[in-house]
């Protein structure tokens, strides 16, 4: 059987997701499996779409327009409050906020934006899709839409307006917002029916490779790891990496995340930021 390829995003949050294909003990006989390359959340889903990858981890608002795809049940990059890495930033207070720009690198943060703006934030505003560069996009427009790992650094005490997307979502809803969740092509998941991993006696699905992978990377030593190597990486300190990927980020699928999940499907299709779409964890695809 040929190796299946995975898309995957090159964002600090993905790292405990990824933990067995690049530190645990199976990593060898899945690197015989898999085929992994890394990129922005946007190019997963557009490799996804064109068929360049069988795998993804990608943002939840490009399911909505990805025909035949099923979700891989249980791993989500999700947040119960505030993420710190989604985030609206101005120089302006909010009510004279006219113009956005837009770091169109994940779908789902554009979309969730324009959500918030349009039903608790003042109304739509006029939406430019910019290179993520703070401060060209600020140059051109009256707010920028931050994303990713260079949110994190931001100093945000620069700025008068800067609103965390997930907390605002919280605050007004009542539930935790869900970034990003694996998908697999319908194609790839007839051929591949299950993989073996650590013995050959050690058949699982191709979902439980990749909860388990979540799991070995949520470990007390996994976490000590990950934030040792991406501190420096980041110019952050190894406690707020720590923190970042304990207390901001939330990697399950729960019932409350799917909850928030078809609320954020319900008020996009209202608000004209996605496609309508029926949102379904595991078992069909989306046609």
């Amino acid at each position: 059987m040929r190796r299946l390829r995975i898309s995957a995003i090159s964002y600090l949050n993905t790292a405990p997701l990824m933990w067995d294909f690049e530190h645990g003990e199976a990593r060898e006989r899945l690197q015989e499996q898999f085929e992994v390359t890394y990129t922005i959340p946007s190019a997963c889903a557009e490799a996804l779409a064109t068929g360049t990858a069988d795998i993804g981890i990608i943002p939840v608002a490009a399911y909505a327009t990805i025909p035949g795809l099923v979700i891989l049940p249980g791993v989500a990059i999700a947040s119960l409050n505030a993420v710190r890495s989604i985030l609206l930033v101005s120089r302006k207070p909010l009510d004279q906020i006219k113009t956005v720009a837009l770091d169109s690198s994940s779908l789902t943060s554009v979309a969730l934006c324009k959500v918030l703006l349009a039903k608790w934030l003042g109304g739509p505003r006029e939406y430019w899709s910019m290179a993520p560069d703070l401060e060209v996009m600020l140059a051109s427009c009256d707010a920028a839409l931050l994303i990713g790992d260079p949110a994190l650094l931001i100093q945000r005490a620069r700025y008068t307006t800067v609103i965390d997307l997930a907390e605002e979502w919280r605050k007004h809803t009542g539930k935790p917002f869900v970034f990003a969740f694996w998908a697999v092509r319908e194609e790839a998941l007839a051929e591949v029916g299950s993989v073996a991993r650590a013995t050959p006696a050690a058949v699982l699905s191709l979902a439980d490779v990749f909860q388990l992978s979540r799991d070995h990377g949520l470990t007390p030593e996994s976490l000590r790891r990950i934030a040792n190597e991406w501190a420096p990486r980041l110019g952050m300190s190894v406690a707020n990496v720590t923190s970042y990927l304990t207390v901001n980020i939330h990697y399950s699928l729960d019932k409350e995340c799917q909850e928030g999940l078809r609320l954020f499907y319900s008020y996009a299709e209202e608000c004209g930021a996605l496609p309508a779409v029926k949102f379904v964890e595991k078992a069909s695809a989306n046609k």
